[in-house]
C-alpha cells in the first residue's frame, strides 16, 4: 500500500499500528526505491510555477 501511493499514516490505521513511526520501522525495507519517483514530483512542481514565481 506504501509503495502504491497511500499515506503512512492510512496504512498505520489500516494495520492496526499504534503510529505510523512502527508502521516505516516494519515495512519500509520492503518500499521500492523511490527517488526517481521524487525527482519527478519535483520537477513537476517547478515546471507548473510561473515565472519569476519561486515561492514564499
Amino acid at each position: 500500500m506504501l509503495d502504491a501511493g497511500e499515506n503512512v499514516k492510512a496504512v498505520s490505521e489500516y494495520m492496526g499500528h499504534a503510529d505510523p513511526g512502527m508502521t516505516l520501522r516494519v515495512y519500509a525495507h520492503l518500499m521500492a526505491d523511490s527517488r526517481e519517483r521524487a525527482r519527478r514530483a519535483v520537477d513537476g512542481l517547478f515546471q507548473r510555477a510561473p515565472d519569476g514565481d519561486h515561492g514564499p
